[in-house]
């Protein structure tokens, strides 16, 4: 499944609309669905990249606004912040979980596997694979066989291309999200037969 980046853009939302991508509402920015099916983003990565620290009051205001409609919703976390972070994000399950049953736990640079698994079953969560790109790109198929044995969702943070929709295909991903698709429609194509060709090719090898 692919989430697009919320855009208030006509054009852009027609063309998602007729792909059957969803949106990802972020904490912090417009709060608008368009009529989409959409996931709850907890707004961190924004934070981190304007430089200033996590708005919790956001998240908040988010939450109480869409959060029970949402596919699911990003728990807090900290870009980067490895052990931090984890306990951040932990810190907000039970507030998040009375709104919303279907949580992810973001992983960021620093953590490993062994981690989380006793939090996937325990907490019954999935994971949001967010942190630095490098470090993603190099993890992400580690988080894929941790997820899957277990039954767990696995979400990709900022997926822009062809090649990285591959690597989440790869790793065995349910979803990922992005932003091209959001500001350049004519990405779209591209980006959306990527990702059937590879729905496709996993219903083949389940068979």
């Amino acid at each position: 499944m692919a989430y697009a980046s919320r855009t208030g853009t006509r054009r852009n939302l027609d063309a998602l609309r007729r792909a059957g991508w969803r949106l990802l509402v972020v904490a912090g920015a417009v709060l608008r669905t368009e009529g989409f099916p959409y996931a709850l983003d907890n707004g961190a990565w924004s934070c981190h990249q304007r430089g200033v620290p996590f708005d919790s009051d956001a998240f908040i205001d988010a939450l109480e606004l869409l959060g029970a409609g949402a596919d699911w919703v990003a728990l807090p976390d900290i870009v980067g912040g490895g052990g931090e972070s984890l306990d951040l994000s932990m810190s907000w399950l039970d507030r998040v979980r009375a709104i919303n049953s279907s949580i992810l736990l973001p992983v960021q640079d620093g953590m490993v596997p062994g981690d989380i698994a006793p939090i996937l079953k325990a907490k019954k969560v999935g994971i949001f694979l967010g942190g630095s790109t490098d470090w993603k790109l190099k993890t992400m198929r580690d988080w894929g066989q941790i997820a899957n044995p277990l039954g767990c969702y696995f979400h990709v943070a900022r997926v822009n291309s062809a090649k990285r929709i591959r690597l989440c295909q790869d790793a065995r991903a349910h979803s990922f999200d992005g932003t091209s698709a959001t500001r350049f429609a004519v990405t779209l194509p591209n980006l959306d037969n990527e990702r059937r060709q590879g729905h496709l090719f996993n219903l083949l090898e389940s068979r």
